[in-house]
């Protein structure tokens, strides 16, 4: 069970990490994780002019960000699915 809590907190803290790097703005960003039995709804907040930077061209870096968190869950066995909010 400690395991897993450790496993979640780590994919939050990776998330947090990736978003830091993409945005101008890295004080604003936020990641919340709303935890369900079966599934983690993890909620990504940054400031407004950073949401394209971090949901990218044609939502490739959001969807890169989705398949980490993803692969991670898995791992957990757990689904994780990412929220971008404004």
């Amino acid at each position: 069970m400690r395991a897993a809590v450790d496993g979640r907190r780590e994919c939050r803290r990776c998330l947090y990490r990736r978003a830091k790097a993409l945005v101008d703005k890295p004080d604003q960003v936020e990641v919340r994780a709303i935890e369900g039995e079966q599934t983690s709804v993890i909620e990504l907040r940054v400031a407004q002019e950073d949401l394209g930077k971090v949901i990218g061209k044609q939502g490739r870096t959001a969807r890169a960000m989705r398949t980490i968190l993803g692969a991670a869950s898995t791992k957990l066995r757990k689904r994780a699915v990412l929220e971008i909010l404004e």
